[in-house]
Formats: C-alpha cells, sequence, structure tokens
C-alpha cells in the first residue's frame, strides 16, 4: 500500500489537539474525541468560570484565529529570472501575501527561525491593511494583487472614519503573529517596530500570543534627528520596538560601550588596571547565614542589612583577600570593586537615543537613495536599526531571520552588510505583498502619489510590473552588490587577506525568489464533490502551465525540507530524478517510472550516506499497478519504511 501525499500545509488545529491528547491521554473519549469537561477537571484551579474576566477581545477575534489555523492549499513558485545566483544562495525573497506563507512556511521552518524584525503598517488611517479572506486565502490574495479576473477585497487605507479602525489592524496581525511564534527557535526572539497609535493594543496581542512572561522591553528609539516644529502639540520624534522571546528569561547580548567605559578609572595605580567601586549588594531574600557582623582591619564592627549580605562568610572573606572588597581608610564601610578587565558587559538599554548606534529616518532617507536615486520610499528604516537588533542577539552568525514585511528591503540589506564586516552566514527571508503601484498611486494623497510615481518611473526603466516588491527586490539587488564593492576596495587598500577580513567571493548576496500561486496539484487545488470524477478528464494531476521545478519545490514544503537545500538531478533510461538536500528526498515525476529508477535512487543514497530518506513518484507515470508495485517493494527491501513512500 503505497500513501497518497498530503497536499496541506501544516494543520496547525491538528497539531494543537495532537499536544493536548499526548499531554492529557485522560481527556479522550469515544471516538478520539475531546472531553472538554475532563480537561477542565485535570487543569483544576487553572480554568476561569467566572463570567466576568480579564479579556482583551474585539469584532471577529474567534473567526480569525480559526481561520488562521485552516491550512493552506497555496504554493510557492520559484522564480529563477528574478533571483540572483538562484541554485546557490541561502536567502528568500517571497512575494505574496504574509498571512497564507507564514501558514506555507510552518513545515519547512519551524522552529528554525532565530529572528524576527517587522515593520507592520502602523495604522495611521493611510496605511494599506491586509483584507484577509479566511476560506480561501490564496485565491483572496490573488484577487487583491489583481492576478486573476474576480471582483474582490482590494487592499484599502484603515481611515479612522471605518469603524472597525483598530478592529482590522488587530485582526491583520494578531493572526500572523500568531503563526509567526512557531517559526521560531526556542531561544529565538521577535523586534517588532510599532509608534503610539497601536503600542498599547500591540502589547496586549503579545502577551497573549507569546506570554507576559516572555515580555522583555518596549524599547525607546529616537527615530528623528530633530524636532518637527509646526507639530500641533508634542513634536513626536520616538517609535517603540517591542521584544517578545519565545521562551521566558532569554537573555540579550551584554552591550560594553565606549561611553560606559569612562566610569572605570584607577586613580591608585591598582595592578590590575581600571576599576569601578561599588557598593556590595544585600541579598534579595532573607537567609540565616547571611546575617553577620563584617570586621573591618580598623576593629570596626559593620552591621548587615535586613535581609543580610549577599554573599557568605566564607565568600566575603575570599573577596577581602583577592581585593574584589575594599575597605576604606578608617575602616567603616566597603566596596566591591569591579575591574575593566573582567567585565563581559553590561545589559542593554531600553532607551535607544544614541543616533550613531541606531540611526534616524532621515538618515535612512539618504542612505536609500545612495542605491535607488529616485525617491520611491516614504518611511524606510535605517540599516544601523537593524544591524543594532541583530547585534542584541547571542550566536546570531548563523541565524534565519525573518521579515515578512519586508518593505524596502532594509532587513536583507543590514544583514548583508553584517555578514561583510565580520564573516557571519546569517540567512534572510523577506516577504512583501506585490502591492500594485498604479492602483495605489490612484488613492493616495499628493506627497505619497509623489512617490508612487517615482515608483512607476523606476519599475518601467527596470521593464518590470508595477509592484512594491520589483522596487524593494531590485533595492536588495543593488545593495549586495555595493557591499561587495566596498569589501573588495577595503582588500585593495588592506592588501593580503588575514584572519580579520572577510573574503568577497564568500559573500551571499544573492536571493532565491519565489512567488505565491495555487497549488501545482489539481487535487489540492479544488474542493469539488466530484473530485474524483474531474481528475479522471485529466492525463496528469498537475496544472497545466507548471514546471517540474514548481512541483519540486511544492514537495519539498509539504515535506518540512528547506527552501535552500540543493537540489541536484540525475538521468534514468532518459527519465529526471530529483535529488534533494544529499539524498533526504528522492522525487519523480517522469511518465514513465520504472524498477531501474528505484534501483538507481538507491544506490544514490547510499552514495551519499543517508540514513533518513523518502521517495515520492508521480502515480501517473507507472504503466500499471504491477510496476508500481515492484517499484515499492524494491525500494522496502532496501530499507525504505512504507511511510517513506508518497505518491501524488
Amino acid at each position: 500500500m503505497v500513501n497518497k501525499m498530503n497536499g496541506g500545509s501544516l494543520d496547525i488545529t491538528a497539531q494543537n489537539i495532537a499536544r493536548l491528547k499526548e499531554l492529557f491521554p485522560e481527556i479522550l473519549t469515544d471516538g478520539e474525541k475531546i472531553d472538554f469537561d475532563m480537561l477542565k477537571t485535570v487543569l483544576g484551579e487553572a480554568v476561569e468560570t467566572e463570567q466576568e474576566r480579564y479579556q482583551f477581545t474585539w469584532h471577529g477575534k474567534q473567526k480569525m484565529i480559526a481561520g488562521s489555523q485552516q491550512p493552506s492549499k497555496g504554493t510557492l513558485r520559484p522564480v529563477p529570472e528574478k533571483s540572483k545566483n538562484f541554485y546557490t544562495t541561502e536567502n528568500l525573497y517571497i512575494e505574496g501575501d504574509n498571512l497564507e506563507v507564514l501558514k506555507i512556511l510552518q513545515k519547512s521552518y519551524n522552529g528554525k527561525v532565530k529572528i524576527i524584525y517587522i515593520d507592520p503598517p502602523y495604522n495611521t488611517g493611510k496605511d494599506f491593511v491586509y483584507k484577509d479572506n479566511f476560506k480561501d486565502g490564496v485565491q483572496n490574495y490573488l484577487e487583491q494583487t489583481g492576478q486573476v479576473d474576480a471582483e474582490g477585497n482590494r487592499l484599502s487605507t484603515n481611515t479612522e472614519s471605518n469603524g472597525r479602525f483598530h478592529t482590522d489592524w488587530l485582526n491583520m496581525i494578531y493572526a500572523r503573529l500568531k503563526l509567526a511564534r512557531n517559526l521560531l527557535t526556542d531561544d529565538g526572539v521577535i523586534f517588532i517596530s510599532i509608534d503610539d497609535g497601536e503600542n498599547a493594543n500591540l502589547i496586549k496581542v503579545c502577551n497573549e500570543i507569546f506570554g507576559e512572561n516572555c515580555f522583555v522591553s518596549s524599547a525607546i528609539w529616537r527615530s528623528s534627528d530633530n524636532s518637527n516644529n509646526d507639530a500641533k502639540q508634542f513634536s513626536s520624534d520616538h517609535n517603540y520596538t517591542l521584544i517578545y522571546s519565545k521562551k521566558p528569561l532569554w537573555q540579550p547580548k551584554k552591550q560594553f560601550d565606549s561611553d560606559k567605559q569612562q566610569h572605570f578609572k584607577n586613580p591608585d595605580n591598582d595592578p590590575n588596571g581600571p576599576y569601578f567601586d561599588g557598593n556590595p549588594l544585600n541579598s534579595p531574600n532573607y537567609r540565616e547565614n547571611l546575617i553577620y557582623d563584617v570586621i573591618s582591619p580598623t576593629g570596626y564592627s559593620i552591621k548587615p542589612p535586613k535581609n543580610g549580605w549577599r554573599w557568605s562568610k566564607e565568600t566575603l572573606n575570599k573577596k577581602i583577600e583577592t581585593g574584589e572588597i575594599k575597605f576604606t581608610n578608617d575602616g567603616k564601610k566597603f566596596k566591591r570593586r569591579t575591574y575593566l578587565k573582567d567585565m563581559k558587559g553590561l545589559p542593554p538599554s531600553s532607551l535607544w537615543i544614541n543616533l550613531d548606534k541606531t540611526g534616524h529616518n532621515r538618515q535612512a532617507k539618504y542612505e536609500l537613495l545612495q542605491i535607488l536615486p529616485e525617491n520611491v520610499f516614504d518611511t524606510p528604516k535605517p540599516t544601523k536599526l537593524i544591524k543594532y537588533i541583530i547585534g542584541l542577539v547571542e550566536s546570531n552568525e548563523d541565524a534565519i531571520i525573518l521579515d515578512f514585511f519586508g518593505g524596502s528591503g532594509t532587513t536583507a540589506d543590514a544583514i548583508m552588510q553584517m555578514n561583510a564586516e565580520d564573516g557571519g552566514r546569517r540567512k534572510f527571508i523577506l516577504v512583501q505583498l506585490p502591492e500594485d503601484l498604479d492602483e495605489s498611486s490612484q488613492k493616495a494623497a499628493n506627497d505619497k502619489k509623489v512617490i508612487l510615481e517615482n515608483a512607476i518611473r523606476l519599475c518601467d526603466g527596470l521593464n518590470v510590473e508595477h509592484k512594491l516588491s520589483e522596487i524593494a527586490r531590485e533595492r536588495i539587488n543593488r545593495a549586495g552588490e555595493k557591499v561587495k564593492a566596498e569589501l573588495k576596495e577595503k582588500h585593495q587598500q588592506v592588501g593580503l587577506l588575514d584572519e580579520n577580513t572577510v573574503d568577497p567571493d564568500s559573500l551571499d548576496i544573492g536571493f532565491k525568489v519565489l512567488k505565491l500561486d495555487s497549488s501545482n496539484i489539481r487535487e489540492w487545488n479544488v474542493d469539488f464533490e466530484n473530485l474524483e470524477d474531474t481528475l479522471d478528464l485529466y492525463e496528469t494531476p498537475f496544472v497545466e502551465g507548471r514546471s517540474e521545478m514548481d512541483i519540486v519545490y511544492e514537495i519539498m514544503l509539504k515535506q518540512g525540507i528547506e527552501l535552500t537545500y540543493p537540489i541536484d538531478t540525475f538521468e534514468v533510461n532518459g527519465q529526471t530524478i530529483y535529488d534533494i538536500a544529499f539524498g533526504s528526498l528522492f522525487i519523480c515525476l517522469s511518465k514513465e517510472i520504472t524498477p531501474d529508477i528505484a534501483k538507481a535512487i538507491i544506490v544514490r543514497r547510499e552514495e551519499h550516506g543517508t540514513e533518513t530518506s523518502s521517495v515520492i513518484f508521480s502515480d501517473a507515470g507507472f504503466g500499471d499497478d504491477s510496476d508500481k508495485l515492484n517499484c515499492i517493494e524494491i525500494l522496502k527491501d532496501a530499507g525504505y519504511p512504507e511511510d517513506n513512500l508518497l505518491t501524488i
């Protein structure tokens, strides 16, 4: 018996139910259903039974949550002609509605993204809001972006005159953050830029999704280098960056800036170098062994604080012997001496006001104009801000970094810069809606219209569609070339390579473009009542006009394989077999599948030395059931589990 491959993205609802069943097997009742009364009993005091309770809710919230967990029927199709270094790059640039894209990425990138940074619409009344249709998100997306002839919901401005001004925005952001959390590693963290308009609501949303115990900080970023003299009340010179971790007690990387080093001095020529004298910390909790008098060298008895000293008597005496604890000349006090040489850094401040470190909005505009002389983005973020944010995360050098509101592409630019500076191998995944610039220009106010018209002219010059995603893609392309050129120039000035310089040829400035679309496989793409009869009308289950590579990438997503893993091919009797991720997955979509193909797959797997492998065949490729059975038996005899042998 060969299994048919499941065509949906990860079913989050089914996954959550399975986790409940695993944690509490006693809640299962007839037909493997959940007995919620038993679940309440098991949870005991944790269950809220009062009708009046503290909660954050709005119109459509339950429908939105249920819809966000519905598996997507869409896929991501590779676009090599728009990509850069398509076959070697480990970066992804995805054109599509980020809600559907996040659903589709659930299998391949679940628990693999270390850093998420997003700069979502601020809900000012001029921002575009995604009109989600949870019944069929891909179809809704195609209608929104004008890719099909249908009258569907278009992107629209969420004006304050709309009675659901906050509601629409909350439904939009909640669904996406709920899906994004699944992609974070256990030590992962998300950074969200926001302004005063939705900051309070966003904190409540994040507390619900990530948990209040995973709140790290609401950092204040000084976004303007000068105040607005025309402001009616206060000049708004800052934005917020909300920071939440996947797990509680996440620790940011310690910071030790030059301005903090000035507090360390050496007036008495201590051989250990500059130091800072501070009072020893009192114990936060009372413990009997911490209550004792400290006798100074002058014989003075120093009484303990209320909860006692921070250390036991034995530990304190050792610190006195090593010189870490110093008494005053009169012997009535003592201080703890902290040496600069022993410092690993200090917790970063939540006040980001150093413009040299985190940049500002005007700088971001100038920075972008150096790459795209046309003024085509109104509110880009500076790369300094993104670099600072990434630098707050420990061991980020090989991190996958996701930005699903890709905007102008600043995140990609910042990551390539950081890799050029320290030799890191950070990888980015950017997602951007291909917003129609012509339609947006028609609706825009005068100041915004000028920017959009510049973008349209730039698209004409590049001979590309009038889409925002095309402009961002060009920015990333030019930014990568600029980073590499500057690195080469540095090498020419410095001379020979040493351990502190990065080889320009090793720098990954490419990106693999993929676009959201409906499934390539007919039976995964429709909900006909007479599905089997309908499919019998076709010679192949594949949608007309789709390439084998389209189908290969869709299978990779369904199987949970990262989209940057290598894809190799080999032939048997003129038929192509795809070898994915060094033998982790073999795909054959040929119309003439024979036992020779199965035998060749086994040889290839043994060459790789791959222990766990799967094989997927096109069901229409077998001449008859006998050929299919022979291929399956050959693979099973070679050690393939039946669950790893699939057909589509």
